[in-house]
């Protein structure tokens, strides 16, 4: 795996996959390494919360089946968005069924993902099958693929042999998955000398968890320490319930914007 000290623009070359070139393509031109999960149940504070975290995010991630009040027009607003300030959108699915379940779920029923999705993600569980499947759906529309390599919960058993197989199909699969949902660089690391994009949850920097499992680390420790890619981060910006009001969703946005790129240019240069 390429050396994690290279810019973000640098290893825009390292990939074939469009959704993986834009993505390092949009973090070099914002400056931002944040991801921001919105889990919210409204399609109004949906949209609220999202267009005040915009300008400060790279990648916005959604559970869009607990959203309520779903429909079209939340995706087109959405997709509005994503071109009004420049971000990628994650449709956190966690897939887990036989190829062809995946591809009827990825494309099809209510929500469509892979029409308005750029980024997906699944477990390995099922596997090689559950890959090639959301490829059926998404390689043609230039999608990509993250691979749940180590979760951030407490007890989660996404560790040894199964973040070992989940490396192995990524290396396997590399023009449709784009990296992992992993803690760190070195629990995804291989000989493989081909570059994969590692987005980390459970980063917050006023709270060590939830009561719910969720652990807690800081940007610096996610980005410098342990060097994954992009921090993902829900209520530590816009709060508890349908979020707080869109100029603190704005400040704190900023806020863990600066902290990602603060340690990514250390890492950088370290």
């Amino acid at each position: 795996m390429p050396s994690h000290s290279s810019t973000y623009e640098e290893r825009v070359q390292n990939f074939s996959n469009p959704t993986a070139r834009s993505l390092l393509e949009i973090m070099s031109r914002k400056k931002t390494n944040l991801c921001i999960s919105v889990d919210v149940t409204t399609k109004a504070s949906l949209l609220r919360i999202v267009d005040a975290a915009g300008p400060s995010v790279c990648v916005v991630k959604t559970h869009i089946d607990i959203v309520e009040d779903f429909d079209q027009d939340l995706i087109d607003q959405l997709q509005q968005l994503s071109k009004k300030h420049d971000f990628l959108i994650f449709e956190d699915r966690k897939f887990a069924d036989i190829g062809n379940t995946v591809t009827l779920q990825y494309s099809r029923g209510v929500h469509r993902i892979s029409s308005w999705s750029h980024i997906t993600n699944a477990h390995i569980v099922p596997g090689p099958g559950v890959i090639s499947g959301l490829a059926r759906a998404g390689q043609p529309l230039g999608r990509g693929l993250l691979l749940l390599a180590e979760m951030s919960s407490a007890g989660a058993l996404t560790t040894g042999d199964y973040t070992k197989t989940a490396v192995k199909l990524a290396n396997e699969h590399s023009d449709f998955v784009i990296g992992y949902i992993a803690m760190s660089r070195q629990g995804v690391q291989s000989d493989s000398d081909k570059d994969f994009l590692i987005l980390t949850p459970g980063v917050g920097l006023d709270t060590k968890g939830d009561g719910l499992g969720q652990q807690y680390r800081t940007p610096s420790e996610v980005i410098f320490d342990s060097g994954c890619d992009v921090i993902i981060v829900g209520r530590g910006i816009y709060g508890k319930g349908e979020g707080n009001d869109d100029e603190s969703i704005r400040r704190e946005s900023e806020r863990y914007r600066r902290e990602g790129w603060e340690a990514y240019e250390s890492r950088c240069k370290s």
